[in-house]
């Protein structure tokens, strides 16, 4: 008799076992009945009738996310490569849509996103998807709303994350990019150096006035000396032309002194004479007094000519 007892209590606790089960937090259970939805519970512990009751399947109300690679041209005819990644979660109150209306969720997703993809990618110029992505992004999320609200499925977010092209156009690209920085230093060198001419020829210049100058003053401070030293021999009795003729003896002789003193001078052959000096202020006022005939002459011809 106790014999028979065993299978009796064995299986009268597998019964008492199955009528109890648990939901995890954020998560739907369905119920079915000999096939039939029964309810929908949610978490906590919950008790089924055993051998009439079946757990159908459990639904996650948590966000997911699916990631979506999809390949497409742009309107500049370069093929590409996007990942779109889908945040989504099950509506709450639309477990029974979210079960019951759609075999694969994911396959459904994915269609969605390749067509909205595939539609406005074709329109931008490649560098245009790499500004407008967010704008991607977006229309995605309308599309998957409109369509996944009625199957119990919510759109939390769309992003692009990534937009690979074809390697030889990122080689191309590499090297538009490197071109124009390069082409920009150029630039940047030649101002430079354009610069550097500019304030050099204005050193130059202000140098050559600041030269010119200190020449002017000097033959001007050289003049007032002769005529302080041609005064002083006039105050002794010697006239001007006397007093001419020793100054410019006495300068040649300094030259002649001042050469000789170099012990690094090139070889120059000067007169030594004594009448070196007469001879160079004769042909001075020689030629002083011919140009100014010369000045006396022109000014009466242009006065006739009047």
């Amino acid at each position: 008799m106790n014999f028979y007892l065993i299978p009796i209590i064995f299986i009268s606790l597998i019964i008492f076992i199955s009528l109890f089960f648990i939901v995890k937090q954020q998560t739907a259970v369905i119920i079915e009945r000999f096939g039939r939805f029964q309810s929908i519970r949610h978490s906590g512990l919950h008790i089924k009738i055993p051998l009439v009751d079946r757990i159908a399947g459990r639904l996650s109300l948590k966000i997911q996310q699916l990631d979506v690679i999809i390949e497409t041209k742009t309107l500049d005819d370069v093929f590409v490569r996007l990942k779109v990644s889908v945040q989504y979660k099950v509506i709450r109150d639309k477990v029974y849509d979210a079960f019951y209306k759609l075999d694969y969720p994911h396959d459904q997703i994915t269609s969605y996103v390749f067509d909205v993809v595939r539609a406005e990618v074709p329109k931008m110029k490649l560098d245009d998807v790499f500004v407008k992505k967010d704008d991607i992004a977006l229309a995605v999320k309308a599309e998957l709303n409109d369509a996944m609200s009625d199957y119990g499925f919510d759109i939390i977010k769309t992003l692009v994350t990534d937009i690979d092209p074809d390697p030889q156009v990122k080689q191309a690209m590499n090297r538009i990019n490197a071109s124009e920085r390069e082409k920009i230093a150029a630039q940047f060198e030649g101002d430079a150096a354009r610069i550097l001419i500019v304030e050099k020829a204005k050193a130059e210049a202000e140098s050559k006035r600041l030269q010119g100058q200190g020449i002017a003053d000097q033959r001007r401070e050289i003049a007032r000396g002769l005529e302080e030293s041609v005064e002083v021999l006039n105050k002794v009795g010697i006239n001007s032309q006397e007093a001419s003729a020793l100054i410019v003896v006495t300068q040649h002789y300094d030259t002649l002194q001042a050469i000789g003193g170099e012990t690094n001078s090139n070889l120059i052959l000067l007169p030594n004479s004594p009448q070196a000096g007469s001879n160079m202020l004769n042909d001075m006022v020689a030629s002083f007094t011919a140009s100014n005939q010369i000045g006396e002459a022109m000014k009466s011809s242009n006065k006739k000519k009047e």
